[in-house]
């Protein structure tokens, strides 16, 4: 698995476009109100997933692990919520925390994880 992170409009999903030959039908696009599709080849926006999660009462990191054969074979792309101010409401909280650490396990099985600032590719692992 390819993770990808990096801060709003830094052109995450632009680097995996030029770099992994992506389509648009290739990628889901995750949002505040859906389960993800695991199906396709990049998975875009997984902050927004674990919004809904926590809007829904679903650990995120427990669905990611249940399903960890899905994405292997994925690009996964994240927005970089978990570092900064700390929101001051609770489920504002939560969301970043379950993105957290969610990103850390998907870190930490990644093959490779590179983080996108100001368009520039910076290679974590």
């Amino acid at each position: 698995m390819i993770f990808i992170i990096g801060g709003a409009y830094q052109g995450k999903l632009e680097y995996a476009k030029g770099k992994y030959s992506l389509s648009s039908g290739q990628i889901f696009t995750c949002t505040e109100d859906k389960n993800i599709e695991f199906g396709l080849r990049c998975i875009y926006n997984i902050q927004e997933y674990t919004l809904y999660c926590v809007r829904n009462g679903i650990d995120a990191l427990k669905v990611f692990k249940e399903k960890h054969d899905a994405w292997q074979d994925s690009i996964l792309i994240c927005e970089d919520i978990f570092c900064g101010v700390v929101p001051l409401g609770k489920d504002m909280r939560d969301w970043r925390d379950m993105t957290g650490k969610l990103c850390s396990y998907l870190s930490s099985e990644a093959e490779s994880v590179t983080r996108i600032f100001c368009g520039l590719e910076q290679k974590l692992k």
